[in-house]
């Protein structure tokens, strides 16, 4: 089944809403329909718009005032040198909006704030578990705080929501220690109270592969198998830019913990591989034969998939860094020829940011 993000409100006429973040969030789907189109391609003047999307050139008048008032988008230098008046590009502001990316992970928390146009305006980690006695839900809630406080005001302004990424196995992890199991929904209410902020809950997986998907390598992309390399391997397959995760939820035990697991076995450092802004030292034949099971793998789960969807781009993302991701994605073009294979271009943490990208999605874009 299709991970839906959110469904898009009701839409309402832009001469019923008053402007600001802050005011009723609802906004038309030809609203919605321009903002996302900027997304996906910056400079594009008012004639390009009517042409993809079909609107009259009033109505197009009409929405781009609206969204230039409340500072979601902005002008750019006249282009000239062409017949007819000169053409004026337009691009979302980078301080039109914010958002709030948490991601709970095996080894970290990580928080992020990002600005309209997902550049990283704040980040924030702390090792798991935090102290015994510690409550993880103030502990988040205090982070978040922290974020705001070190962003411009015209940003903490213009706060569009919390996108909080759980994982899969979050019964499973040891968040706090000697704590009890985590609660989901009982963490998203405790957020929302103490920050008077709506916050959205999305599996972390998927949230790194919308985050790819909206920001990053596979803006441009339809259809790509994605695959998320962290604590284990995982998944998501996106077609027509919907997010598909099966009824299932598989998981390879060729990650990080297996890269940790064989350094360990040759009696050499493995704490590095969690280091995510550090390229990794050479380490001969032991990491080599980590790189050689994860290609691997990667090249059985392209092939299975193959039989059903004719697939023909992979994007890989990890908490590694970008460069053990190239190595990776050469090999498994190296295995299969007419593959194209792009490591991710989210730095830090691809869950966090990719998580932050859902409150955008839910108040301002087609979904």
């Amino acid at each position: 089944m299709p991970d839906m993000r959110f469904a898009p409100p009701n839409p309402l006429r832009i001469a019923d809403r008053a402007s600001g973040l802050n005011s009723l969030s609802v906004r038309s789907h030809n609203e919605r329909l321009v903002l996302s189109l900027l997304l996906q391609n910056e400079g594009t003047s008012r004639m390009e718009i009517g042409e993809k999307t079909g609107l009259s050139a009033q109505t197009i008048s009409v929405i781009v005032r609206s969204l230039e008032q409340e500072g979601l988008i902005a002008r750019g230098e006249a282009q000239r040198g062409r017949v007819g008046p000169p053409a004026i590009p337009l691009s979302l502001n980078p301080e039109g909006a914010c958002s709030v990316g948490i991601s709970l992970g095996s080894k970290f928390i990580d928080v992020v704030l990002i600005d309209f146009v997902g550049s990283l305006r704040h980040r924030a980690s702390f090792p798991l578990p935090v102290a015994a006695g510690s409550d993880l839900a103030k502990v988040l809630a205090d982070a978040v705080r922290r974020a705001l406080e070190a962003t411009p005001t015209i940003l903490r302004s213009r706060i569009a929501g919390v996108g909080l990424a759980i994982p899969d196995d979050l019964d499973a992890l040891k968040f706090v220690e000697g704590g009890k199991a985590l609660e989901a929904a009982a963490l998203q209410r405790y957020l929302e109270v103490e920050l008077g902020l709506p916050v959205f809950v999305q599996n972390d997986i998927t949230a790194a592969a919308g985050g790819e998907s909206m920001f990053g390598v596979a803006k441009s992309l339809n259809d790509y198998l994605f695959f998320f390399l962290g604590g284990k391997l995982r998944s998501r397959l996106i077609l027509n830019h919907q997010i598909f995760h099966g009824n299932s939820n598989i998981s390879y035990d060729v990650g990080l913990f297996r890269a940790e697991q064989v350094l360990a076995q040759d009696g050499l450092p493995a704490d590095f591989v969690w280091e995510r802004e550090a390229d990794w030292p050479p380490l001969g034949a032991s990491i080599d034969e980590w790189k050689a099971e994860c290609v691997e793998k990667l090249v059985e789960s392209v092939t299975a998939l193959r039989q059903f969807v004719d697939i023909r781009t992979v994007v890989l993302s990890s908490f590694a860094p970008t460069s053990t991701c190239r190595v990776l994605c050469e090999a498994l073009k190296t295995a299969i020829p007419d593959l194209i294979a792009l490591p991710g271009t989210i730095g830090f943490s691809p869950k966090a940011i990719g998580v932050a990208s859902v409150p955008f999605s839910s108040r301002f874009m087609v979904q």
